[in-house]
């Protein structure tokens, strides 16, 4: 079948595209559970609040969509191109960023704050260019979600409320590996960003 160039088509792949995106995500999170130690040595419950949050954030863009496939705003048919290509780019790279990161915890991976008996401090694969590089994933499939199907402000929107949630779990989990690791934890600090990769 040979894909033609109708209107609306470049917004409709990258649509199809955050879908699949969506499944590998939703498949990384189950497998990473399943493989996740059981019993913790210490929890902040605090994180919880976070999570809700930045699920919050995914609402907002579902709950406010635009006219299925049509641009994030008027724009020519190139620059609508260029925004699928870059919201394809966006699911791909979230979707691999959360899989590399998942599979660098193996056991130690948890969907809240916690430390395990034997915890590791992660600091190779994508926890060498971010501390929280998960949340970072997250964020990229967050951007591509909204610019696939939500409305612009929806999509400023959900970064805010992103934001704030995201601020609330990295203070509970660096808080708890910092008690851990001590010094060594704050040398790792130092060197690599909680969030956003240097350029």
């Amino acid at each position: 079948m040979q894909l033609s160039l109708a209107a609306g088509q470049p917004t409709e792949i990258a649509a199809f595209v955050l879908a699949a995106g969506w499944v590998g995500y939703g498949a990384i999170l189950a497998l990473g559970k399943r493989g996740a130690a059981r019993g913790d040595a210490k929890r902040d419950v605090k994180s919880s609040a976070g999570f809700l949050l930045q699920c919050a954030a995914y609402g907002i863009c579902f709950l406010f969509p635009r006219g299925y496939f049509s641009p994030l705003v008027p724009m020519s048919r190139l620059s609508e191109e260029i925004l699928s290509g870059v919201d394809i780019a966006f699911t791909v790279a979230s979707v691999w960023f959360c899989f590399a990161a998942a599979r660098a915890l193996g056991k130690q991976w948890a969907l809240m704050a916690r430390v395990i008996e034997g915890h590791e401090l992660i600091r190779q694969g994508p926890y060498a260019v971010v501390r929280n590089p998960i949340y970072l994933a997250m964020l990229g499939m967050l951007i591509a979600t909204g610019m696939a199907v939500s409305r612009w402000p929806a999509l400023v929107c959900a970064a805010i409320v992103f934001a704030a949630g995201t601020a609330i779990r990295i203070r509970a989990e660096e808080n708890l590996l910092r008690e851990t690791f001590g010094a060594t934890f704050d040398e790792y600090a130092r060197r690599v960003p909680a969030f956003l990769p240097r350029l």
